[in-house]
């Protein structure tokens, strides 16, 4: 980063000048700014679907995995005894990131206790928070707690070589916090409490130029689950260290609405802009609003691939170059996971549903087809693949553990969180998940059947009884769509893009259908029209190419395209002779190509 500029430094001090002023608050401080909310993961339940499967097979892995294996690391760092077998991959005892997956298999199990209220779950959470105690009391520096040594944290400071330990730092406190909220564990917030004093006093100590030179290494979501922490205590101390980590060579560009991030490793820079839009809903400060806002619009718009991800070799590259940008190396799922939190958060701020289709399009066309459905534990893809004879490879038990293993125990733990908002009386319906929402303290439950995507249409049937503005998200994808209520038709808009809505009394055994019809559909790339990818309704097709790699993108010919009589299967016409279409979220054990060569004469 290069010599501060005077605004940003008069503006970081009175930042911290505020910060010190404000005083305790309530713990668990109402979010500013918020105009819809989530259900708690605990209110809804998967029904039987892909989404439930691949939860299945993540929870299989949760309980098989030993934590004993993932505390070796941090059991070594303080001292005590360990003899359990070391892990591979990023968590081996001589890497520089060892200790996330701990915090990642913090958040994964209380997520899954949420979700399901399995003693299991909860019990394995409350061991590892146990032991993670134990160590931290070990500490020299008060509150530290790591798998590895603070020097690496003074390495940061010196602008030495090291590799992103703040990043890991924060995984460790984001699972603590999420084990306190989620699963009740009241030492996880102490040991939390602990760890963001300790950051807090390693960054007062440094100055302005200092703090923002190191964050230059990669600090994971600081920003975040130090406001996420003040929100639930009130401490303004924590509130404080947040802002420690806001980037001013990232966010001043941003909040001026400017696209600089040609060059920057991509996941680096996600987690600072969910930090910001947390940062707006504990201050009201719409300057942190407008750089959360301002990233998403540039990133879906101009840096986003047919599947929702982004990045090419984790790098985001220049502003709407897509078909020359098409890799081995595309679409690393850590950003996807991200990038979908950033989004959860800004319709929470103004629901509107071009979040949701973007989070339809990456959870069903990147996050949902990053498992295998081949392995009963669900090993995760690093990168997705976008060349052209591209396959999918996963990660495994203990030998892996890299960002987007642990991120996948968190995708595959959390599927029925953004399903239903609610505001009031008002019930969102943002997206077409087989589940069965339970509304805390209002005696109704929606259940949710359907089969989509395989089938463009979801019946919603109540229980109890009770006045709800139902509002169901119109995807942009569709037109024609017709909802029925008991099966009457009923007269209300249903404009794409938009949320229809029925207000009524409710009463049990009410249902209603929405039809969502699908059409084939092309989307082509910025950089090339004649590059384009094939989808029907939101729903990315590939085409399948068994074990034959591609050395050069296929020609499609888009009017030779059928249906046959298996639901999104599909056949056509190429370069390469026939080849069959299938949803690329169901692609695995093959190559494939995502994007096609489609000549101008093309309809």
């Amino acid at each position: 980063m290069g010599e501060l500029s005077r605004r940003t430094v008069l503006r970081a001090g009175a930042m911290a000048t505020a910060a010190t002023t404000l005083g305790a608050g309530p713990a668990s401080a109402a979010d500013i700014g918020v105009s819809a909310d989530a259900f708690p993961l605990s209110a809804v339940t998967l029904l039987p679907g892909p989404f439930q499967a691949n939860t299945s097979r993540t929870h299989s892995y949760l309980l098989f995995i030993n934590p004993d294996r993932l505390l070796h690391t941090f059991r070594l760092n303080y001292g005590l005894p360990s003899s359990a077998t070391p892990c591979g991959g990023w968590e081996s005892p001589t890497t520089e990131l060892r200790g996330h997956s701990t915090g990642h298999l913090l958040t994964a199990l209380a997520q899954a206790y949420a979700s399901t209220g399995r003693a299991e779950f909860k019990s394995k959470g409350d061991y590892l928070v146990a032991e993670l105690a134990k160590c931290q009391a070990r500490a020299s520096s008060p509150g530290y707690l790591s798998a590895f040594p603070e020097s690496f944290i003074d390495r940061v400071e010196a602008r030495q070589p090291v590799w992103a330990p703040y990043y890991t730092l924060h995984k460790i406190m984001a699972g603590l916090l999420d084990m306190h909220t989620l699963a009740g564990n009241a030492q996880a917030l102490t040991v939390l409490t602990g760890m963001a004093a300790w950051a807090k006093r390693r960054n007062d100590r440094l100055t302005l130029t200092q703090r923002q030179n190191m964050l230059d290494t990669e600090f994971g979501g600081m920003n975040e689950v130090l406001a996420n922490l003040y929100q639930l205590t009130g401490n303004p101390e924590h509130l404080a260290g947040a802002r420690h980590f806001d980037h001013a060579e990232i966010f001043d560009p941003l909040a001026a609405n400017q696209d600089r991030l040609n060059g920057y490793h991509a996941n680096t820079q996600i987690p600072k802009a969910i930090g910001a839009i947390r940062e707006f809903h504990a201050t009201g400060e719409t300057r942190y609003r407008d750089i959360a806002v301002n990233f998403w619009n540039i990133v879906t718009r101009d840096h986003t691939y047919v599947i929702g991800g982004n990045s090419n070799g984790e790098y985001f590259k220049a502003p709407r170059r897509i078909a020359s940008e098409l890799s081995d190396t595309t679409c690393e799922c850590c950003n996807s996971y991200n990038m979908l939190k950033l989004t959860r958060q800004l319709f929470r701020t103004n629901p509107q549903v071009s979040y949701v289709d973007y989070y339809e399009r990456a959870l069903y066309n990147h996050i949902l087809g990053a498992q295998n459905p081949q392995s009963a534990h669900g090993f995760h893809c690093y990168y997705v693949p976008l060349r052209p004879g591209g396959i999918k490879t996963y990660s495994n038990d203990y030998d892996n553990f890299t960002c987007c293993h642990g991120t996948g125990m968190e995708s595959n733990t959390k599927y029925a969180d953004s399903i239903y908002f609610f505001s009031g009386t008002t019930l969102y319906v943002n997206l077409f998940i087989a589940s069965e929402l339970r509304w805390p303290g209002r005696g109704i439950a929606v259940r949710q059947e359907t089969r989509f995507p395989e089938s463009p249409s979801t019946r919603l049937t109540f229980t109890g009884s009770g006045q709800t503005a139902l509002k169901l998200r119109i995807p942009s994808w569709t037109s024609g769509a017709r909802i029925r209520v008991n099966g009457t038709n009923q007269n209300v808009p249903v404009t794409p893009g938009t949320f229809a809505t029925i207000n009524r009394t409710w009463t049990s055994g009410d249902a209603l259908e929405l039809d969502l019809p699908m059409v084939l559909n092309r989307e082509v790339t910025p950089d090339d029209g004649s590059v384009q990818a094939v989808k029907y309704g939101p729903i990315v097709l590939s085409g399948a190419y068994g074990t034959t790699n591609l050395s050069t993108m296929p020609t499609l010919n888009p009017a030779s395209i059928r249906t046959t009589s298996t639901p999104l299967r599909f056949t056509a016409t190429a370069s390469t002779g026939p080849v069959n279409l299938l949803p690329f979220y169901t692609m695995h054990g093959q190559r494939y190509t995502v994007y096609w060569r489609i000549g101008s004469a093309a309809p």
